[in-house]
């Protein structure tokens, strides 16, 4: 199965009231771990790639041909999309030609003529291609790849106006930030994101940050609009925590313990579990 856009899966999930699940990727195991839990499921599913985890895999087209591969060899079955995330207008291009199914611009931290100027562009070319396209408006807290971004709040008519350019998806911020969250964080400002959602229509949402998020804001954002929700840094956190608890064993003084798919299967399948708690709280398992 070739890689899909996100466009038809995420117009489904806005219908129906669940959202599908982007999983960033930092290597092979990563990807193996959520395309396996992903076709076990049922799910649709979204690989998400950051620069600087493209730069880490030795670039676009090398990432493009593992999970194309990927797919293939493991026999997955469900709808999997391998999308660019945070990306600057150099690096959705470059991926665009390097074979990804869908890409994000975050033109955020630009001048606002200019996100538009460059997101109609790529609109323009992603058309035409076949791939789908993410916008962002309000810089989502947190920090990804440098751009930091102190959580704020988009405005609903700017969201309005990127919407209307054609994007297959909107990045809005709503208090959500990446990476850990804060004990005084405030949470998700629910009013903006009904106002967002009542100026951009049906166009699918999308909530970064999804790690931390409780449950019941999750569910809620679904409900208001949002199809796309984006997990990070929990994955990376089990797979940390697995890894210790592995190594502070000993296990990988045991044997052959020391032999890296046997020190890495701990954490890969710490992977699978959160990919399928989230899914499971997403709403996304059997709908592929």
């Amino acid at each position: 199965m070739p890689l899909a856009s996100a466009k038809g899966m995420l117009e489904t999930a806005a219908k129906e009231g669940w959202a599908v699940g982007q999983f960033n990727i930092n290597n092979l195991e990563w990807t193996k771990a959520v395309l396996l839990t992903a076709n076990e499921l049922k799910s649709p599913v979204i690989l998400g790639v950051s620069e600087g985890a493209g730069k880490y895999m030795c670039g676009y087209k090398t990432v493009s041909a593992m999970a194309s591969a990927m797919v293939e060899s493991l026999n997955i079955k469900v709808p999997v999309v391998l999308h660019l995330d945070h990306g600057s207008y150099e690096a959705a291009k470059a991926c665009i030609s390097a074979g990804f199914s869908s890409i994000m611009f975050d033109g955020s931290h630009l001048p606002f003529d200019e996100n538009i100027e460059k997101t109609k562009e790529l609109v323009s070319i992603c058309a035409e291609k076949g791939i789908s396209l993410e916008a962002e408006v309000g810089s989502i807290g947190g920090e990804e790849d440098g751009v930091v971004g102190m959580g704020e709040v988009a405005d609903p008519e700017e969201c309005r106006k990127i919407a209307e350019l054609g994007v297959t998806m909107l990045a809005a911020g709503i208090g959500n930030i990446h990476g850990k969250y804060p004990a005084n964080w405030k949470g998700l400002d629910f009013s903006t994101l009904e106002r967002i959602h009542a100026a951009t229509g049906s166009i699918p949402l999308v909530l970064h940050g999804g790690t931390g998020i409780p449950a019941d804001m999750i569910r809620k954002a679904i409900a208001l609009g949002v199809s796309k929700i984006n997990v990070n840094t929990e994955c990376q956190l089990a797979f940390q925590a697995a890894t210790r608890a592995y190594i502070e064993s000993g296990k990988d003084l045991e044997g052959k313990g020391f032999d890296p798919r046997k020190l890495l299967a701990p954490g890969v399948a710490a992977i699978q579990q959160t990919v399928k708690d989230k899914m499971e709280l997403f709403g996304s398992i059997g709908k592929a």
